[in-house]
């Protein structure tokens, strides 16, 4: 049994996954509140995702919105840690994240790691970037 992140948005979960779709790759399904059984649109929120999954290299990453006049905030406290198997492929997710977010440490070598970074993505989900292990660790 493994761990699968689950996030959660407050109405922009669609355009969210849809970004980590295409930074990652993999196959993303989506299940809208207004597609559940007996659901009105009105009623159920409209656009709003009540499931997603993103299927990445045997995991997911899974995410939903808020239902309407839930108040939640967006990832307040988790990070989500990914692996890269080289620096350059490291850097370029990294710098993708990036894109309209906010780099909390930049992207470099560490004591453990070639490759290392954090960032807040525009949506804000809390990314650790890691490349492979730092020579000789």
């Amino acid at each position: 049994m493994c761990f699968e992140p689950y996030l959660h948005f407050q109405g922009d979960c669609a355009a969210a996954m849809a970004f980590y779709a295409d930074v990652f790759g993999g196959d993303l399904t989506m299940m809208r509140y207004a597609e559940a059984p007996g659901a009105t649109p009105d009623a159920a929120g409209g656009d709003r995702v009540m499931h997603a999954a993103l299927a990445v290299g045997g995991g997911s990453l899974m995410g939903s919105d808020y239902p309407p006049g839930m108040a939640g905030a967006a990832q307040a406290s988790v990070s989500i840690s990914y692996g890269v198997p080289d620096i350059a492929a490291g850097q370029a997710v990294f710098e993708r994240l990036a894109e309209g977010g906010e780099v909390v440490m930049p992207w470099g070598p560490t004591f453990w790691a070639q490759g290392f970074g954090m960032v807040k993505d525009r949506f804000g989900t809390h990314w650790m970037v890691s490349g492979p292990p730092a020579e000789g660790g």
